[in-house]
């Protein structure tokens, strides 16, 4: 061993303080596999586990000769071994700068490992610290995550080693390096300035850019005319920015960013660029429930509501017919500068069925189809071109009666007649029933109210007689009625009766008849045939008096001459 090592050890002996826990120097005398063996100047040397040596990167920074710092854990363990920890001697020397910064109000470096509840972890040459999170940064932040894996000087603002306590602030060495250049800007700060400035941080609504002293929000809408979904389509964290001051409220100190305001508004003039029922290819941005938004120009959006993307299918989901990115036709139907709104349409870049059909179709004309849905109110007919048309319940058959639906079925084919066509208003009406002639009008089209009509008894309760008068046609004769008059007659199926008809129910399709009323029709005729032979009596004896009394004149008239 040389002199001079030997002096090493004097000094390094005369200096140490023999007490576990003291902070000893010792010298390495030799670097093995496992271990690095050291001497502190007492009767035995020292083994340190090798990794305890180990720097930042991982590797071994030592050799023989280098003095280290130590802490004295055992002077003898009972195997006559000194037992000292270079780990632990590591983490005194950084408690010791920890509490000199303290004391001394300047700042330190660390590295922020990871988010805690309420803020963020930060290694401090191996002591776990505490950054709250309205310490992290100038502005209060939610997302912070952008931080993690950064080396940050901070202050500590407290510290507590019995309970391995402490607590750091990013935001205190932000405002002192800041506190200069943030007099300076604020006072040259006005709106409508434009200004550069450095992406902070990133969050959902937002950006925050240091302008240099101070931090202004970006917000999500005055990054781009054009549709973003998060702020990291367009703009990154260290990117440099040239914005435009918005809004700027020197009281509260807060700044409001754009950076579209910085091109021209693509809306001015849109009425003049995108004429209506004219056609141009956009980008599908959006997919909503009630239509899809494409892009036809940078910055400018129209909607697709979903009743303009089929004419016949109005409850398509856009999903089923474009997605996200696609290119495609779309037809400007309405444009709104004032209040940026821009309609367009889909099914217009094809023939309008409706329109087709009416073209090649007028009303009377019979055609066929399948029955596509039933439904309360009547049935739907699938037509050509996709369309439908709706033969209403009181168009299925002249009866009107609910078992004439109950007969169709889903998919059965039938014949109609079309009854009205309305291509603007995307409705054809059908009927059934106008296919075949209508018995029980043109019965009460020759028997109106009144008229005599003969009958015949087809089955009877205790108040109603059902009675057959032509064909299919029936009427209803009530018991009371019958019993009630004059007739003599057995009351039998297939009796035959002479009746009125005594009231007519067009809508219920219902004849109502009576024999009373043809009694009386009778007695009134013969009180009236009688009236007329007494009339006719009297107007003969009349002739015949008037005859004599004339005869008698003229005779008397021939005596006198």
């Amino acid at each position: 061993m040389s002199a001079s090592f030997e002096q090493l050890l004097d000094e390094n002996l005369s200096t140490l303080v023999m007490k576990p826990g003291s902070l000893v120097t010792g010298i390495v005398l030799d670097i093995l596999d496992n271990h690095v063996v050291v001497h502190v100047g007492l009767k035995s040397e020292a083994a340190v586990p090798i990794n305890e040596f180990n720097n930042e990167s991982g590797e071994i920074d030592i050799k023989v000769g280098d003095e280290v710092q130590l802490t004295l854990e055992a002077i003898e363990d009972g195997h006559g071994n000194t037992r000292v920890s270079r780990e632990k001697a590591i983490k005194q020397e950084v408690w010791k700068r920890i509490e000199d910064c303290l004391e001394q109000d300047t700042p330190l470096k660390g590295l922020i490992t990871g988010s805690v509840k309420g803020g963020m972890t930060v290694d401090v040459q191996g002591i776990k610290s505490f950054l709250p999170g309205s310490l992290a940064e100038v502005v209060p932040t939610k997302d912070l995550e952008h931080l993690v894996g950064n080396y940050e000087e901070f202050k500590v603002i407290k510290l507590d080693k019995e309970k391995n306590n402490v607590v750091l602030s990013r935001k205190a060495v932000l405002q002192d390096v800041n506190s200069e250049e943030r007099k300076k800007l604020l006072s040259t700060l006005s709106e409508g300035q434009t200004i550069k400035g450095v992406v902070k941080n990133l969050t959902d609504y937002g950006a925050f850019v240091d302008l240099g002293g101070i931090d202004g929000l970006l917000h999500i809408t005055d990054i781009s005319w054009s549709r973003i979904n998060h702020p990291s389509e367009a703009i990154k964290i260290g990117e440099e920015l040239e914005v435009k001051v918005i809004k700027y409220d020197e009281e509260e100190q807060k700044v409001s960013l754009g950076i579209k305001q910085l091109v021209v508004d693509p809306w001015i003039g849109i009425e003049s660029k995108f004429p209506i029922n004219t056609s141009v290819m956009g980008t599908v941005t959006n997919l909503t429930d009630y239509g899809f938004f494409a892009e036809i120009e940078d910055g400018v959006e129209g909607l697709v509501h979903v009743s303009e993307i089929d004419w016949t299918n109005k409850n398509i989901h856009p999903s089923k017919v474009v997605q996200l990115k696609d290119k495609v036709e779309v037809m400007i139907l309405e444009v709104d500068e004032e209040k940026r709104r821009i309609s367009l349409g889909l099914k217009q870049l094809t023939e309008n069925p409706w329109q087709l059909f009416e073209h090649t179709h007028k009303e009377g004309d019979k055609i066929s189809g399948a029955i596509k849905s039933i439904t309360d109110f009547g049935v739907f007919i699938e037509l050509d071109g996709g369309i439908d048309g709706l033969v209403h319940l009181s168009d299925i058959s002249w009866d009107e009666s609910d078992e004439s639906i109950r007969k169709l079925s889903k998919g059965d084919v039938v014949e109609a007649l079309i009854l009205t066509i309305e291509a603007d208003r995307e409705r054809i009406s059908l009927g059934i029933k106008q296919l075949t002639s209508d018995a029980f009008g043109d019965f009460v089209e020759i028997n109106k109210k009144g008229s005599r009509v003969t009958g015949k008894v087809l089955e009877f309760d205790d108040e109603k007689i059902k009675m057959s008068l032509s064909g299919d046609i029936v009427g209803n004769l009530s018991q009371k009625d019958f019993i009630n008059s004059a007739t003599d007659a057995s009351l039998e199926e297939g009796l035959e009766l002479e009746v009125v008809i005594a009231n007519i129910n067009r809508k219920d399709r219902e004849i109502i008849l009576s024999l009373r009323a043809l009694e009386k029709q009778e007695e009134k005729s013969a009180l009236k045939d009688n009236a007329a032979k007494n009339k006719e009596i009297e107007e003969a004896n009349k002739s015949n008096i008037g005859d004599l009394i004339k005869a008698e004149l003229e005779d008397s008239k021939k005596e006198d001459e």
